[in-house]
């Protein structure tokens, strides 16, 4: 059992690019930023200048345009960094220089502006230090701009902010020489200018620290030991599982947690005991869990493989009934698997297309997985009060369609399960669910006293003779008339005539098409 290391905050929210996940976060929140000073600064000449000029004309003079270029320079450059940023995947170097010198040649456009309409004697300032006000106020937008988007140490603005304000104050210094205020007057725009730019870096400062310790936070509350959480993938009656990433090894990892408003001390000694339980099984078509562990707060979770691949349920609603032969190769993995866990003890009771994926495994296609024995008991305690009780809050509204008539009104034992799995085929070999009804007490109800409609009169496609039977044996609403093992109903989908019609080849050619489709989404 792991225990918790040391809370390291991970690239998402901090200045380094040093991973994929920081680079592409840096790269994503650059564009943000260029985007927002585009808009902002674009905005402002579309609107204010026609409004200024209709206010008070100015002369169509080259004082009047000079200004107006460095702000259109100033526009235009972080339009470009919006543009880039948005485009292919670039280095960490390259995002580097897109920030550093994107703010650093902004603002020096917007001090250029501020300078040349000081000096330009246009009527429509207020004297020359009043231009260089809105040069100050426009640098600072920018910088604040930075420091709410980028991801970025406060020692890191600071120097980025100081740099990006030089050419402010240099052009302040330029503009006082070329006036005939007096001294005193030139002295105190001055100190304002130095001064509200050190304020301007320093409020960015803080805002960067602000933020940079709210996204360090987030990384701290995201680490489960070892383990850096990045993406939910789902939810199920027992937790929330993410994708994860170890500090160290980079296998693919999913991690699932006990919310905390699940907490109570028996949601936990379940949630242990599924990850105990699951442990000990071995079969290539269970679920590896490879750790756990509880935080110093007392959050419980484990880590498991990443079953990178489709829900039996998905594959369904995406290509609708499947194969007979591809039928049999997942009915059979998944048996196996539930025979190894029979074998110790151990139902699964949730047995359902959700909890059944495909996956490929070491360059072998169409791999079943069977996940989430979040309901899994010992024989000696599954009693039908449990089986719905324990649950009733997040599985019995998606599991009816595959309960079993003694889980309804009397004692579940291990042939629960391969009438569950007996649905499941039938819901793969014809694309519909076993029964239709439209609540939870009709359903129940069809499972206990109505008869399932063989699969070939419910589906285009040919159903072996064999498959059918083998179907409907798992379907019978007397335990002692199905199969009593799930070694046995193995053994029967092996001598099946389709036991072999869905070949490698069929497999791999599905899987090429399926993964050229995600990569397109």
């Amino acid at each position: 059992m792991s225990t918790a290391s040391p809370r390291v905050p991970i690239a998402l929210g901090s200045a380094t690019s040093d991973t994929e996940e920081g680079r592409s976060f840096l790269q994503s929140r650059l564009k943000l930023f260029g985007g927002w000073v585009f808009l902002i600064s674009g905005g402002f000449f579309i609107v204010g200048m026609p409004l200024r000029v209709a206010i008070e004309p100015v002369p169509f003079a080259a004082p009047f345009w000079v200004p107006s270029i460095f702000h259109l320079l100033g526009t235009f450059v972080p339009g470009g960094i919006w543009l880039v940023a948005g485009g292919r995947s670039l280095s960490s170097a390259v995002l580097q220089v897109l920030d550093i010198g994107g703010v650093v040649l902004t603002c020096g456009c917007f001090s250029l502006m501020a300078g040349t309409l000081a000096l330009s004697g246009l009527d429509v300032i207020e004297g020359p230090f009043h231009a260089l006000s809105a040069g100050l106020l426009a640098c600072t937008l920018v910088l604040l701009a930075r420091a709410i988007s980028v991801p970025c140490t406060p020692r890191r603005t600071v120097w980025v902010s100081a740099a990006a304000m030089l050419p402010m104050i240099a052009v302040g210094v330029f503009v006082a020489s070329r006036t005939d205020s007096p001294t005193a007057r030139k002295q105190d725009a001055l100190l304002d200018l130095v001064a509200w730019s050190g304020a301007a870096v320093a409020v960015t400062a803080t805002g960067s620290r602000v933020i940079f310790g709210l996204r360090a936070e987030m990384a701290r509350i995201r680490k489960l030991g070892q383990y850096t959480l990045e993406s939910k993938l789902g939810e199920g009656g027992m937790g929330v599982v993410y994708r994860a990433r170890h500090a160290l090894l980079r296998r693919p990892t999913a991690v699932k947690i006990l919310p905390p408003e699940r907490a109570s001390d028996e949601d936990i000694r379940r949630f242990e005991r599924e990850v105990q339980l699951t442990a000990t099984l071995t079969h290539p078509s269970t679920v590896v869990i490879f750790d756990y562990g509880r935080t110093p707060e007392g959050v419980f979770y484990y880590a498991m493989e990443l079953l990178d691949g489709i829900t039996l349920e998905r594959l369904v609603a995406r290509d609708g009934a499947q194969p007979p032969g591809r039928v049999i190769h997942i009915l059979r993995q998944v048996s196996g698997a539930l025979a190894e866990a029979h074998a110790v003890g151990l139902i699964h009771r949730d047995v359902k297309p959700a909890n059944i994926i495909l996956t490929e495994r070491g360059g072998m296609p169409d791999v079943a997985k069977v996940v989430d024995f979040g309901l899994v008991k010992h024989f000696s305690t599954a009693t039908a009060e449990t089986a719905l009780n324990v649950t009733a809050a997040n599985v019995v509204i998606g599991t009816p369609l595959y309960l079993s008539p003694e889980a309804i009104g009397g004692t579940v034992d291990a042939r629960s399960d391969l009438y569950a799995l007996g649905a499941v085929g039938y819901f793969l070999v014809t694309g519909q669910p076993l029964f239709e009804a439209r609540n939870v007490v009709e359903m129940c109800g069809h499972h206990l006293h109505t008869t399932p409609t063989p699969p070939s009169r419910r589906t285009e496609q040919e159903v072996p003779d064999d498959l059918e039977r083998i179907i409907l044996k798992c379907l019978a609403k007397d335990p002692s008339d199905r199969y009593q093992s799930a070694r046995a109903l193995q053994d029967a989908l092996a001598q099946s005539a389709w036991a072999t019609p869905w070949p490698d080849e069929a497999a791999g050619r599905w899987w090429s098409v399926f993964r050229a489709s995600q990569s397109r989404t």
